[in-house]
Formats: structure tokens, sequence, C-alpha cells
């Protein structure tokens, strides 16, 4: 039997704070009822300033090798997907690597957006399968609610913060492991969810006299028919990949921003509601962190036990998508 990829652990790291949503309707013109029938979200975590990205990351790793019980020194990589790094560089993927321990790791940031963690855990599978490495931590996390503009009501009720992480080991003889991964992009829709400031176009230097919008901008309308497409798509490609259907999914666990998106793409692939993993009633969008988080989450509660497939599948700025199929 071929050489696997086999999650060995999960952890999380989310911020203190919990934020409801009746706490907007003193900050903008909306309600909690309104939040809730549009979105599914009632609240979600908040970051502190103390709290970031290689915080809220360093907690999930930690969790992640002390239940998978790992010594970080035998990492080989780690790999986390964020687009809300502490700093433009270094990558957010050094700090932690320094804080847990892991002095024999090489790091890399991949900036898919909320498909970060689809993306990264597509990295570390194939370094393991092809034999470059036998272990690697991968970590998804986000801190969105730092770049959110708090007086535009349409995004700023989305955005949480959270990270998950999973350790990733190499086996052979055994069915486990990341089954098949889909990944895809159309950068064309790059517009329709961007930062404008930060980068090389309009660079930190220059804010102060820039007119380019430092805060996330969101055309909705446009993003919600993308997602309802391509989370279906992006699902129905990796089953077809790996020759299976959706009567062998055990358990989904798609990227958590919009409850209808969510509900829309389990109805695309017939799947009942007692094989569906939601969370974003509690923690909002929280991009590159949503999938890992409700993978721990679904772990710790039970509902995804060892030899189960989950399927996980997630979409974001770029435009990206991509899901994993994984016997657990």
């Amino acid at each position: 039997m071929s050489r696997r990829a086999v999650i060995r652990g999960v952890g999380h790291g989310v911020p203190e704070r919990v934020m409801h949503n009746k706490e907007f309707e003193s900050i903008v013109e909306t309600s909690d009822e309104w939040i809730t029938q549009r979105t599914g979200i009632r609240e979600r975590r908040i970051s502190s300033d103390f709290e970031t990205a290689s915080t809220l990351g360093t907690l999930a790793a930690k969790e992640a090798l002390s239940r998978s019980g790992v010594d970080p020194a035998s990492l080989q990589m780690i790999i986390c997907g964020t687009v809300t790094g502490d700093m433009p560089f270094p990558a957010t993927s050094c700090l932690i690597q320094d804080r847990i321990g892991a002095k024999n790791a090489g790091v890399m940031d991949i900036g898919a957006a909320c498909a970060g963690f689809i993306y990264s855990l597509s990295v570390a599978s194939a370094m393991i399968e092809s034999g470059q490495i036998d272990r690697a931590l991968v970590v998804g996390v986000d801190t969105l609610s730092k770049f959110v503009d708090w007086k535009d009501r349409s995004t700023c009720v989305l955005f949480g913060d959270g990270a998950g992480a999973v350790v990733v080991e190499a086996a052979e003889n055994t069915d486990r492991g990341v089954i098949k991964t889909v990944l895809l992009a159309d950068g064309s829709g790059a517009k329709h969810i961007c930062i404008e400031a930060g980068g090389s176009l309009h660079p930190i230097s220059r804010l102060g006299t820039d007119p380019a919008k430092n805060t996330i901008f969101m055309a909705g309308a446009e993003v919600y028919r993308f997602a309802v497409g391509a989370m279906g798509d992006a699902c129905c490609r990796a089953l077809e990949v790996a020759g299976m259907d959706a009567s062998d999914i055990d358990l989904f666990v798609p990227h958590q921003a919009n409850l209808r998106i969510i509900k829309s793409s389990a109805e695309r692939l017939g799947l009942p509601d007692e094989k569906v993993f939601v969370n974003v009633d509690r923690y909002g969008n929280t991009s590159g962190g949503s999938i890992p988080l409700g993978l721990y989450e679904a772990e710790t509660t039970g509902r995804l036990k060892p030899g189960m497939v989950v399927m996980t599948v997630g979409f974001g700025a770029g435009l990206v998508w991509g899901a994993n199929l994984i016997r657990w």
C-alpha cells in the first residue's frame, strides 16, 4: 500500500472575548435578528491587541502536538495558512516555529484566504507522500476582525478570529490519511474580496497619503453567487477524482462563512443534516482557521472518529477554492 499522510492530532486556539450580535446594534444599523437570519451567525471571537495570528496559531499548534504525543523537535515542516500574519514578513510560521521549539522544521505561509487550510494540507500531504518529509504541522489561522471596517454593516458582522492545527505524518499499510485534494482558482475575481493597502501596490509607507482602503472590501452579492457554485463544484470534483460518491462521506466540514451557503452545498451533495458540521453560529467566518477549528470541534464532540471519511471544502479571496477528502 502506498505511503499516506495521516492526521495524528488536532488543536485549536481562539480569543477570550465573545462578541454577540446585540453589540452591533450600537455600532451600525443592524439587529441580532437581521444578522442571524442572513448569515446564521450569533456570536464570534474577537482578538485583543495582544492576540495575533501567531499567538492563536501557537495555541492550536501546542494542543495538536500534545494530543498527538509528538515532540515539536521531530517536525520537519510547518505550513501556516493565513492572510492576516503578524507582519508582512517574517512569515507567521517562523514565529510559531520559535514559540513551540520546532528547531528542525522548515516553514512557509500560504496566502489562500479562507481556503488556506485546504491548500496548506495539500502541500504538506504531497511532501509526505513523495517522501520529502515524514512529519508536518499544518496551521490555519486568521484575525480578520482587525481588518474590518466597523462602519460597514455588510462585512463587520461576518468575521471572527480563530485558529486550528493538525499534526500530519507518514504511515504505511493504512487506508487512513488524505485521500484526494482539488485546488482551484479564478484570479479574475480578485477584485471581489480584497484589502488594497499594505502590499507593494499601496505600501504601508504611503498609507498616510494613499487613498487605498486598508480594511476588507467584499462585493457581497458576487461572492455569494460564486461561493454557492464553487463549494459544490469542488466537492464533486474531489469525489470524482477519488472514485467515490457523496454516500461515502461520513461527515462534511465546510468553511463556515454563511449558513445558507453551507446548506446549499450539503443539499447539492444530498447530505442529511446529521452529516453536516456547523459552528458558524458561534465563530462566524474565521477564514483560514475555519476548517481546522471545525475538525477540532467535530473530533472533541465525538462526531468525527478514526476511520470516518470527512470532506472539507473552502472558498475565499483570490478567488480560490478547493476540497480535501480525508479518512480520519
